[in-house]
């Protein structure tokens, strides 16, 4: 079964985002991710742009599995988009 793309924005600094990152690693599941706090000038605000498209709040973590979005760490929600 071919695994959907997983992106992952987030902070380098914040608890859910540590907790989603290990959760995809505990599941052998490959991910990008953009610690979004840790980019500067044109870049952050280019990746921003990004993530309000899919989370006008522009929260943490964005989590975007295939075309499914999911806000934040919600452990349930994520396994499922993952079909695990």
């Amino acid at each position: 079964m071919a695994q959907e793309p997983v992106k992952i924005f987030s902070l380098s600094t914040c608890s859910h985002c540590k907790s989603t990152k290990k959760l995809l690693n505990d599941c052998t599941v490959k991910y990008e991710f953009v610690d979004v706090d840790l980019l500067e000038g044109d870049e952050r605000k280019a990746i921003l742009e990004d993530v309000k498209k899919f989370n006008p709040k522009c929260s943490f973590p964005t989590i975007i599995i295939g075309d499914k979005v999911i806000v934040g760490y919600k452990e349930a929600e994520i396994k499922e988009a993952l079909g695990i």
